[in-house]
């Protein structure tokens, strides 16, 4: 479950210093101005990821520095890897300073100094934070520190597929089990170092299990993006990877029970699921919802669909419009 807080239900004199004793709890000491301190606002949720965590802030702008004292004071010594999701940022750390906007990456050692600013944007500041253990991620010593303080656009590659990742985690998070999060916290050091590898030109140095895992979150990225597609194929989806569709059979055999085209088609029939009990979509036939996730045939859509879920699609629509109606 994710620990949540609020400043709302802080005093207003006291939200600053408040924000402060959150960071240093839920990320690490660091000393903390802003010029918005008589009105400071910030929202903070942190979930364990097994070995990892994971978290995610908004706040009003503000100015941090990370000074060798407050590592003494105390240190997790672990890469904390952020995706800006509000504001424009600027940082200095490891002799170099970039500024990011909304949609960039920036990674961070907490074993070393640091100073930030978080202007504001649109809205507040905010960002998603995966908090890695150094040991973690499968590389030498040293390889990761050419990529610290320095931007990482994720508007493709595999830099594209763990954004997406870290958002999806933020956004789905409370509903999986203690196992789900520990194995999502492996995915996620798995991209990581998958993503700081292709940038450090050093991909092939990654153990084979590693790489095997991050191509598997990889083609689940792909297939998830595409499943409106008609082409959507084993054949495809090999092609896309550079692998072999018997190797790609073979990656699913290796995470469990389920084929690939099994694999697709159970995720068309959950989006067909959710299409189905959104209002906005209530006059939609439901021969037009199931081709829109490339189910062109009526009679077979429907009998999946009572398969999946015990109910023809008619009905299950009819009894979310019930329960809606009654809320």
């Amino acid at each position: 479950m994710w620990t949540s807080a609020s400043a709302t239900a802080v005093p207003v004199a006291d939200r600053f210093e408040w924000f402060n004793d959150v960071v240093a709890s839920a990320l690490i000491p660091t000393a903390i101005a802003s010029e918005r301190r008589a009105d400071f606002h910030a929202e903070a949720s942190m979930i364990g990821l097994g070995q990892a965590q994971l978290s995610r802030f908004a706040h009003s702008p503000l100015h941090s520095r990370r000074t060798p004292a407050l590592i003494r004071r105390g240190d997790p010594e672990q890469y904390q890897l952020a995706l800006i999701t509000g504001g424009r940022w600027w940082m200095s750390h490891n002799g170099g300073d970039e500024e990011f906007g909304v949609g960039d990456m920036i990674l961070w050692d907490t074993s070393r100094p640091q100073e930030t600013v978080a202007h504001p944007g649109h809205g507040p500041s905010g960002s998603i934070i995966v908090h890695l253990p150094k040991d973690a991620l499968p590389m030498r010593p040293g390889r990761v520190d050419r990529l610290l303080g320095r931007r990482i656009a994720t508007d493709s590659g595999t830099a594209a597929v763990l954004a997406r990742f870290m958002s999806s985690l933020a956004e789905h998070a409370s509903a999986c089990t203690p196992q789900e999060l520990s194995a999502l916290g492996t995915a996620a050091a798995d991209l990581a170092a998958a993503c700081f590898a292709h940038r450090l030109d050093a991909y092939r140095e990654l153990p084979a299990e590693t790489r095997a895992r991050a191509l598997r979150e990889r083609i689940h990225a792909f297939v998830e993006q595409h499943l409106g597609d008609p082409w959507l194929t084993p054949g495809t989806i090999a092609a896309a990877h550079s692998i072999s569709v018997r190797g790609l059979h073979a990656l699913f055999r290796a995470e469990g029970e389920e084929t690939v085209a099994a694999s697709i088609r159970r995720r068309r029939l959950e989006r067909c699921r959710a299409d189905l009990t959104r209002p906005d979509r209530a006059a939609r036939p439901v021969h037009e919802v199931a081709a829109r996730w490339c189910f062109p045939n009526a009679p077979s859509f429907s009998r999946a669909f009572r398969e999946a879920y015990g109910v023809s699609p008619s009905e299950f629509r009819r009894g979310a419009a019930s329960r809606d109606a009654t809320r």
